[in-house]
């Protein structure tokens, strides 16, 4: 009785959720990295983890699930503040961006997305889904640089999202070059002229 009183008090454990929760993601991050997407089972995961199978079922129903949580921690959204300055702003955004893709295994997680996102049958909104929210912070800075007339009000905010995106990823995957400060240094300095406040 004591000892149920005693697990009642102590609660869920989220310290312990958390733990199990990075494990198996990195788990899956080393399988991708290492043997490519068609390594990643839940089997396989799970024994790379420490876990059990019904713990990540109970978090991640499908490989797709765990894939995709998988690629949000090591590319998922950042927080740019408002630095008063469209181009400031995407700056700080490329260069986050920059250390990510710099970061060993990157490379080939991005491509096996790519691939397994080309792939997915009755299941591509969910690999839109991901991406809409890793580039939601872009579609902000643009917005506001709309409305502080720093940026063209004119412009195609969706069209631009995908400009400001796609470099940095096809210099890693396509070019297989990790991109460096002066990739990002020129790159803000075109998409800035195009994106910019006519007169």
């Amino acid at each position: 009785m004591a000892g149920r009183e005693q697990t009642e008090r102590r609660g869920p454990g989220r310290p312990r959720e958390e733990r199990v929760e990075r494990v198996v993601l990195d788990a899956v991050l080393q399988l991708v990295t290492e043997q490519g997407m068609d390594a990643v089972t839940m089997d396989a995961v799970a024994a790379r983890a420490g876990v059990s199978k019904p713990a990540m079922y109970r978090r991640w129903p499908t490989k797709q699930d765990l894939v995709l949580a998988a690629a949000e921690s090591r590319i998922g959204a950042v927080d740019i503040p408002d630095l008063g300055d469209f181009r400031a702003e995407l700056r700080a955004l490329l260069e986050s961006r920059m250390r990510r893709y710099r970061e060993p295994g990157t490379d080939r997680l991005l491509a096996e997305l790519i691939g397994a996102a080309a792939k997915a049958q009755g299941a591509r909104g969910a690999y839109a889904t991901y991406t809409a929210r890793v580039t939601d912070q872009t579609r902000a800075i643009l917005e506001r640089g709309i409305e502080r007339g720093d940026v063209r009000a004119d412009l195609d905010v969706p069209t631009a999202v995908t400009l400001v995106a796609s470099p940095p990823v096809f210099r890693l995957v396509g070019e297989q070059l990790p991109p460096d400060q002066r990739f990002v240094d020129e790159l803000v300095d075109l998409l800035a002229l195009a994106f910019a406040a006519r007169d």
